[in-house]
């Protein structure tokens, strides 16, 4: 393990419900849960003044209804937290070419790597200018936490919550570990902590003297000499640099089971064209197509077919996908259904006359089995859902803050704004239509900022963040959910 504390790991502070109150004037320091919100939704990220009711990530959203009923409930926005997730990343990726993104919110890099941190001071220096230019790019705050392993680094990090940064001496690290309990450790979940406790071992410091032998006893010989290295602060991963991606996929859970065969069909198709769209806004293509079916008794069921060459031509995807439906049974129903792509490469096969089954004259309906989707994503009576983007033709921009019995109630405010009023429409009227996000910073001195928004927008300069904090020995750490997210982007690692 090296001498200094130069691994650093970022975690945005509660960061979808932070976007959320950042964009949203009204609800900035109120309960706040971003989820999904039928009946079968969980939640993705609380924030921190709606955990103090217990709310917490993946907690079903009716639970979290119950604990905090006042709270604002919104559906999530994830082409926002991308954009804001990449302005983060490219900041890492100033300081060194070894960042390992694990979330859209949270990731390790080695400052070492990079050149920019070679003790605790440059690496105390470095952490305080990335929490500041953070701040300035996206107007949001994140916890930085600095050691010399990524264990540690991560544990330094939770420490530091919220909007903090807390540096762990080397030479320290037995003393700081000792009375945190076994579950801080990485690789120790509910089980294996259950386990441990009922062979009266519960923190860190009894792991590490109750010997490797013992442990190894215990848990298994992998299993026991990593807890064992861990107990005595031994870390050596590497800080690896862009994951590749190994799949591209959809999913949806539906509020109601699908009973319907050609219903299921159609959702079918409308997820390969989800699914077709990121893999293309990846710049990939695949060769292997993935059907995931979840039936009504929570069984589920995964069919796959591996096509001659990759592919991102949303036709072949269909097909591959409907042939796969083909061979699973939904009687009884279905509760979510999913497509993905693997087998991904960064080119795309052009001879596809071998992939795709031939569409005979007499399948014309398929091309009105495309046209059905299309329709049903745009019904009748439009649906307007909570926290979604909206524009007014004439009171600007906006966001739902419900809708029921033909109407929806919107707030006109952007995130440059004082909290707005509200006002209620007919659910069907022409004036109101569904917009993009807006930028959290308007302007800024940092050419990342620029996300679309006009350069003549120049607010006041945002405050700046509080002093970090110093840590040499601590108690343990807060246990904080984390929001969903996948992780993307392999090659190079650190030396540990």
């Amino acid at each position: 393990m090296r001498n200094a504390p130069t691994i650093l790991h970022l975690d945005m502070d509660a960061f979808y419900a932070s976007v959320e109150q950042a964009s949203k004037p009204s609800l900035r320091g109120k309960a706040v849960v971003v989820g999904g919100l039928g009946p079968r939704g969980v939640v993705a990220t609380a924030s921190y003044e709606a955990r103090v009711f217990g709310v917490h990530s993946a907690m079903p959203m009716a639970q979290a209804r119950r604990l905090a009923p006042n709270a604002a409930y919104l559906v999530p926005r994830f082409t926002l937290y991308r954009a804001i997730s990449e302005q983060v990343m490219a900041l890492l990726r100033e300081l060194s070419p070894l960042v390992e993104p694990l979330s859209l919110d949270e990731a390790f890099v080695d400052l070492e790597a990079g050149g920019t941190a070679w003790d605790e001071q440059s690496a105390r220096l470095a952490g305080i200018e990335l929490r500041a230019d953070i701040r300035e790019v996206t107007g949001l705050t994140g916890s930085v936490g600095l050691a010399a392993s990524k264990m540690l680094a991560k544990i330094a990090s939770e420490q530091a919550k919220p909007d903090g940064l807390v540096v762990i001496e080397p030479g320290s690290e037995r003393a700081l570990l000792g009375p945190m309990p076994v579950r801080t450790l990485p690789g120790v979940g509910p089980a294996t902590g259950d386990h441990l406790r009922r062979a009266g071992i519960t923190t860190v410091a009894e792991l590490a003297e109750a010997g490797e032998d013992e442990l190894v006893r215990l848990l298994g010989k992998a299993h026991g000499h990593a807890l064992y290295a861990m107990a005595l602060a031994q870390d050596e991963r590497p800080v690896v640099a862009e994951r590749e991606a190994k799949s591209v996929s959809v999913e949806d859970t539906y509020d109601v089971d699908i009973h319907d065969r050609l219903r299921i069909g159609l959702e079918v198709q409308r997820l390969a064209d989800r699914c077709v769209g990121r893999l293309r806004g990846a710049g990939l293509s695949g060769r292997t197509i993935v059907l995931k079916v979840r039936r009504y008794d929570f069984s589920t069921l995964t069919r796959s077919e591996t096509l001659r060459g990759p592919t991102d031509d949303p036709a072949v995807v269909r097909e591959a996908a409907a042939r796969l439906l083909d061979s699973v049974d939904t009687t009884g129903g279905v509760r979510l259904l999913g497509v993905g792509v693997s087998g991904l490469a960064d080119y795309t096969q052009e001879d596809l006359f071998a992939q795709a089954a031939p569409v005979p004259a007499t399948e014309e309906p398929e091309k009105g089995a495309v046209e059905a989707v299309e329709e049903r994503a745009e019904p009748v009576e439009r649906h307007w859902r909570a926290g979604q983007d909206v524009r007014h033709a004439e009171h600007g921009h906006g966001w739902v803050q419900g809708s029921g019995l033909g109407r929806v109630t919107v707030r006109f405010e952007t995130p440059q704004s004082p909290p707005g009023r509200v006002r209620t429409f007919l659910v069907e009227d022409p004036a109101l239509e569904s917009a993009d996000p807006l930028p959290l910073v308007a302007d800024s001195a940092h050419p990342l900022v620029r996300l679309g928004q006009s350069s003549s927008d120049r607010p006041g300069a945002p405050p700046r963040i509080p002093e970090e904090s110093h840590v040499q020995a601590s108690s343990d750490p807060a246990s904080l959910p984390k929001s969903w997210s996948g992780t993307d982007g392999g090659g190079a690692t650190s030396r540990p």
